[in-house]
């Protein structure tokens, strides 16, 4: 089904429309109220630029050199000098779909008409998102004030004919990609170099990305853990609304209400119910409170992207109903930065009391399993190393948690001497949703062989569905295999969403939905 044009207002935009944009291709237009105010945003612009008293950014140098007046006949060399200059990024490029990502975002905040871009410059920023051309933007080289400063020139560049682009898949100098779908470079005028690369649409641009897949991967962690509950005959009374009513935290609640819908019409929970084992160790009977902490960790990000990706976050703001033009500090990252951290401990925790499950399912004195899942264990190893790979990628999880937010490198002379790392938190953020990704996989894999092990009785109505999905692309290991091909088959079970899909339908089926 082809999504309808997004319409650009500049203070609606979802982070789901986000990625509808940036993954799906959804078309962009400019809202007809959100041109107007660009208009009179830019009337206000021209207005100072045409006259004699100093404005920064419009009439001025830039940061520490904002004392140096420029002349009128030099105005638009000094947009186009600002973008060439700035653009210093280095490293990989951002993937295709956070390009785009940056793209939005930027249109979406000159949209709000504080910025004092002509409407022609941001349509065509819109439509490089519409012909599908993808500003190559190295992903390294921003301390988060004044905003992203290097991406975003090496997006502008783009737009005034300079650096490089990507169209169907081919990277090229981007005025031959310009060329090749029908666009022409825009020449800048007053205020318009600066109006692009200020604000923090690099960082948010990962961190949205980075936090829709958290999201996911926090339900998925749950579906692990109800299959490792399962597979080690473990308790379900942790999960009861009584114990978190005494302590209820919100987070707490929305795990432990999905815990039992998991682990509903269990088979398996009726055959030890005369067992000797009192409690459970606590990466199983903590689910609640641990998961539940993440759940409120990212539910905490959520909220500064949501407000984010709408803020106005140029410097200086454009008011045209005031006629003011005032320099302050709405670029700076802190808040995304922050959040951006939070992000990574919430999931980094999730990732480190998942290899505390597969432990306990591994280790044979923990889960009165055979050796490390393995059928003739010594002569085959099982799933030794595949707790090992989860162990690792926690370990470099928590190293990753060092808060970029806290950090600070004083640059311009002096001038921007305090700043964010909102791009290093995000670039760890994202890097951290990967290691938690492949960390629940491996969950995922070993708890399905420790369910195999447990008979004919089924497993709560959430670990059968994901158990039978798994097994679907995966047989039991009867005998030791390239043991990496199974992780990656459950990956492509992660990536292309099926298995969380099939877990929520069967959430639905049994609400009667």
């Amino acid at each position: 089904m082809t999504l309808p044009t997004l319409m650009l207002d500049g203070n609606t935009l979802t982070l789901e429309q986000i990625e509808q944009v940036s993954l799906l291709g959804r078309k962009v237009g400019l809202h007809p109220e959100a041109r107007a105010r660009v208009e009179a945003a830019r009337a206000l612009v021209d207005k100072v630029a045409a006259g004699d008293e100093p404005a920064y950014g419009i009439n001025t140098g830039f940061g520490t050199l904002a004392e140096v007046r420029i002349d009128k006949k030099d105005l638009r060399q000094l947009q186009r000098n600002l973008i060439l200059s700035h653009a210093v990024g280095v490293g990989a490029p951002l993937p295709v779909h956070e390009a785009r990502a940056l793209l939005l975002l930027r249109c979406n905040v000159l949209a709000k008409g504080f910025s004092g871009i002509r409407p022609t410059t941001l349509e065509l920023g819109l439509e490089l998102l519409n012909r599908g051309v993808t500003p190559v933007v190295p992903e390294r080289g921003s301390v988060g004030a004044s905003g992203d400063l290097a991406p975003l020139a090496h997006l502008a560049l783009v737009i005034i004919g300079e650096g490089e682009a990507i169209v169907d898949g081919v990277r090229m100098p981007s005025k031959a990609a310009l060329e090749k779908v029908g666009l022409t470079p825009a020449i800048l005028e007053a205020k318009e170099g600066l109006t692009l690369v200020n604000g923090t649409q690099a960082m948010c641009a990962v961190g949205v990305h980075a936090l829709l897949k958290a999201e996911d991967l926090a339900e998925l962690f749950d579906v692990a853990g109800s299959m490792t509950i399962e597979g080690m005959l473990g308790s379900h009374q942790p999960f009861i609304h009584e114990v978190y009513s005494v302590r209820p935290h919100a987070g707490h609640g929305k795990v432990a209400t999905h815990m039992r819908e998991l682990l509903a019409e269990s088979e398996l929970v009726k055959t030890h119910v005369d067992c000797e084992k009192v409690q459970d160790p606590y990466s199983m009977r903590c689910i609640p409170q641990v998961h539940g902490a993440a759940r409120e960790a990212l539910g905490f990000c959520r909220r500064i992207l949501e407000i984010e990706v709408n803020a106005g976050t140029d410097n200086p703001l454009v008011f045209a109903q005031s006629g003011q033009i005032v320099s302050a500090g709405n670029f700076h990252g802190q808040p995304i930065s922050l959040g951006l951290d939070v992000l990574a401990m919430g999931l980094t925790q999730l990732s480190a009391i998942s290899e505390r499950r597969v432990e306990q399912m591994v280790n044979p004195s923990l889960s009165g399993l055979p050796p490390f899942l393995a059928k003739n264990s010594g002569l085959n190893s099982g799933f030794m190393i595949a707790q090992v790979t989860s162990a690792a990628l926690v370990a470099e999880s928590r190293i990753l948690c060092h808060p970029a937010s806290v950090d600070s490198i004083p640059s311009s002379a002096g001038r921007e001497d305090h700043v964010s790392m909102g791009m290093t938190a995000a670039l760890k953020a994202r890097q951290v949703v990967d290691h938690a990704k492949h960390v629940v996989a491996i969950e995922l894999l070993v708890a399905a062989q420790a369910i195999d092990f447990r008979g004919a009785a089924k497993p709560g109505h959430g670990p059968h569905v994901a158990h039978q999905l798994i097994r679907s692309k995966v047989p039991h290991m009867e005998t030791d295999r390239e043991l990496h091909k199974d992780v990656a088959a459950v990956v492509a079970l992660i990536d292309s969403g099926e298995l969380l899909a099939a877990v929520r339908k069967s959430h639905d089926v049994r609400r009667g939905n």
